[in-house]
């Protein structure tokens, strides 16, 4: 589904920074300046927003996933809702350094968690002292607050979407180390060299980062959905075919009744040609 013109200027994704604070390298995203703003160029946006959300729904039609990253207050609650709607994980308060990159000891911090809930159910928190049971419920809820977003996310992100490709820095370049495919939202202060899906927009606006997450995430759902209906489809064909063949295949009682039966009925048969058989001749 095209992304609609109107509601991105509704929006107010066309503005820019200030002319001082612009990046040369954002100069064919930009239309004009008017007092000292540059107007972003809407028809373009358009575009680069149509052309990542179909790379977003085919990987996800794929069955991969994409971190979603924005850690600006204008983006964290609006992250967060459209990313628990897809199912994607999403980290809206502080990038840790090495998320990406050491993604093992990221786990491994994930994995701890998981191990201080199991010690909350088993009884084993009731036999501690309260000064430990302060210090791990602490524990807990740093871990929650910057990693419980991410706890189903067993292996490295396919694709990462960043609101600020500016303030998140930290993870485009973790991202290009790995060779991750990086979505982002780019202003005119921004660099979008390193981005492989630019997308120039406002991203100082509450409204502007909703309506654009809004045109990604639905393309996000139809990828899933797709992938729904291919698996439902496989499963049929998969079934019908195990039919068939359980069709065709005798059971092995009926097959060894078959065996019984042709056996009985060639005994006559070698009876009758071992009587029609003359006798040889007795040796002299």
């Amino acid at each position: 589904m095209r992304t609609n013109f109107d509601q991105l200027l509704e929006a107010g994704c066309h503005f820019g920074h200030l002319k001082r604070k612009w990046n040369p390298a954002m100069a064919p995203y930009i239309y004009m300046e008017r007092n000292g703003i540059h107007i972003i160029d809407l028809n373009k946006t358009v575009v680069k927003i149509d052309e990542a959300a179909e790379a977003l729904k085919n990987i996800a039609k794929s069955g991969r996933r994409v971190l979603f990253v924005s850690t600006k207050k204008q983006g964290q609650e609006v992250v967060a809702a459209k990313a628990q709607e897809v199912g994607m994980p999403y980290i809206t308060e502080r990038w840790a350094g090495g998320m990406l990159t050491n993604f093992p000891t990221i786990r491994k911090a994930v994995k701890k968690m998981s191990n201080i809930d199991k010690m909350m159910t088993d009884g084993t928190f009731d036999n501690i002292s309260k000064r430990e049971k302060l210090q791990i419920t602490r524990q807990r809820e740093k871990l929650e607050k910057n990693l419980g977003s991410i706890a189903d996310l067993t292996r490295l992100p396919s694709a990462l979407f960043v609101v600020d490709v500016m303030k998140e820095h930290i993870a485009v370049a973790e991202a290009n180390r790995l060779g991750i495919p990086v979505f982002g939202i780019v202003d005119t202060n921004s660099n979008p060299n390193n981005i492989d899906f630019v997308i120039p927009a406002n991203d100082d606006a509450t409204k502007s980062i909703e309506v654009i997450l809004n045109a990604v995430c639905e393309a996000i759902k139809e990828g899933l959905e797709e992938r729904k209906v291919a698996q439902a489809d496989e499963e049929a064909a998969q079934q019908q075919e195990e039919g068939a063949e359980a069709k065709e295949a005798p059971a092995p009682k009926e097959r060894r009744t078959r065996v019984r039966k042709a056996a009985a009925d060639e005994a006559p048969k070698a009876e009758k040609v071992a009587e029609a058989a003359p006798e040889a001749p007795a040796a002299e």
